[in-house]
């Protein structure tokens, strides 16, 4: 089958009135279209259910995630995702996609049953912190993915996580007010959760405000300290929201208005 046409895709978007022009601008970029691609995964004919969750995480691989010891809190995190949304009543409907915070795709969008768990060999933070270019890429396939199933008539929600334990630093193409652009338009949809974590980082760095610079609602924020428990504790609460918003249209738009604190 042939891969769907990324523009195409986002063409249509724009003229649905999905995405603005300035969007558009940031993810019109001939080597943002390749990365995207590499997270699109299985085909829309190949899945059968009448409704899709994407839920989508991005785990920090920069060193200083190793040197803060948190290495297997983050791999131990991914995996309890995982497990959550496989035990949930809506596995079937759901795809997950990992892209890691350097661009390495560990898995492109697929059923549950083939995502493949964070370990020791394919998880060895040792990269920067482009954050927001990474970022943009992220949404970008979110946005695709989600226009390729809306285009053939399937009803589709995402949940997203981005997680670092750092501010920007390497980006050489976008900027916080570039992902805030993509995020409004998303949230303006109303079938899209964008949700961040910041590891703490000695107090170094203010991740409300980087993440509320780059248009994340507060509501969606989880600032775990810089502890295995804690670490856990955080991608505890996101599992939960994803396997809520994945229930029903009816409970994505109250846990959406909700963020994390909704019960």
């Amino acid at each position: 089958m042939n891969a769907p046409n990324i523009n195409d895709l986002f063409q249509t978007a724009h003229e649905d009135g999905l995405l603005s022009h300035e969007s558009m601008q940031a993810l019109n970029v001939i080597d943002i279209g390749a990365q995207i691609q590499a997270g699109l995964g299985i085909h829309v004919d190949d899945v059968m259910a009448s409704e899709v969750v994407l839920v989508t995480i991005m785990p920090d691989d920069s060193g200083s995630i190793q040197f803060g010891g948190n290495v297997q809190a983050v791999r131990g995190g991914h995996n309890s995702v995982l497990d959550a949304l496989a035990a949930s009543n809506q596995k079937d409907s759901i795809l997950v996609h990992n892209r890691y915070l350097n661009g390495h795709v560990l898995y492109p969008y697929c059923p549950l049953s083939q995502a493949v768990r964070m370990d020791t060999k394919n998880y060895n933070p040792n990269q920067g912190t482009p954050l927001y270019d990474q970022t943009v890429v992220l949404l970008g396939t979110v946005l695709a993915k989600a226009q390729e199933f809306a285009d053939n008539g399937v009803p589709v929600r995402t949940v997203t996580l981005i997680i670092t334990d750092g501010a920007d630093a390497g980006s050489a193409r976008a900027s916080a007010k570039t992902v805030a652009a993509i995020v409004q338009d998303m949230l303006m949809a109303e079938n899209h959760i964008v949700a961040a974590m910041g590891i703490d980082d000695g107090g170094h760095t203010d991740f409300r405000q980087v993440f509320k610079e780059m248009g994340i609602r507060d509501r969606w924020i989880l600032t775990p300290g810089n502890s295995d428990t804690e670490i856990r504790k955080a991608f505890q609460v996101f599992s939960q929201s994803a396997v809520r918003v994945s229930q029903s249209a009816n409970s994505f738009s109250q846990s959406a208005l909700g963020g994390f604190g909704n019960p």
